[in-house]
């Protein structure tokens, strides 16, 4: 069993750790509450007009693309209609035979060629921003006529700078790979939960 002074400094690690993650909340909040309310209503419109909504991002990323996808197609938290949505990260044939045929940084592009349409929207999901097969994703949805979403941080990297002005970029203000992951699944929830009140009214 650990010793109760190796006890206290795990316990003040993770104080820190929380603390931590309060601040990047804050910082993150104040500096994107507009934005995401304007992400919001870009997926809103796609969706309306019978488009459909792409996701990638790797390792955690790619998580955080199936988490999202899941919810619109299922449910957040209130009952409602499926919703259009695709995570470019879960289907192992088509992966592995575009990482092994043509190259890892054509992993999304080739299926946002694919799959995209004028109208679509790309989630572009990124902790540095500086992922290649994410920036590859955004630069075929360009050409595709699609609108990104890029859920970025740091100084939003390569992606960020790729971006057009028509599209959103969400970035975190955090450094660390862990509170940039934290803000980009709260920005997630915060993006399905001002979908489903739009489709739905607004809960309480």
């Amino acid at each position: 069993m650990p010793n109760d002074s190796g006890s206290d400094a795990r316990i003040a690690l993770i104080g820190r750790l929380f603390d931590d993650s309060r601040q990047a909340n804050r910082r993150t909040r104040k500096a994107l509450d507009a934005k995401t309310v304007a992400a919001a209503d870009l997926m809103l419109a796609c969706l309306a007009d019978g488009g459909k909504i792409l996701s990638c991002g790797n390792g955690g990323s790619a998580g955080d693309a199936q988490h999202f996808s899941s919810e619109l197609i299922n449910r957040f938290e209130r009952e409602r209609r499926a919703l259009a949505a695709v995570a470019l990260t879960t289907e192992s044939s088509t992966l592995t035979a575009i990482a092994n045929d043509y190259d890892y940084d054509r992993l999304f592009s080739r299926q946002v060629e694919a799959l995209g349409r004028t109208g679509d929207v790309l989630l572009a999901i990124s902790t540095s921003g500086n992922s290649a097969n994410v920036a590859a994703a955004v630069e075929t949805a360009h050409r595709l006529d699609m609108r990104v979403i890029a859920l970025t941080g740091r100084d939003g990297g390569v992606i960020g700078g790729q971006l057009a002005s028509t599209d959103i970029e969400l970035r975190a203000a955090a450094d660390s790979t862990a509170r940039i992951q934290e803000m980009h699944l709260l920005l997630i929830h915060c993006l399905c939960r001002l979908i489903e009140d739009d489709l739905l009214g607004t809960a309480d």
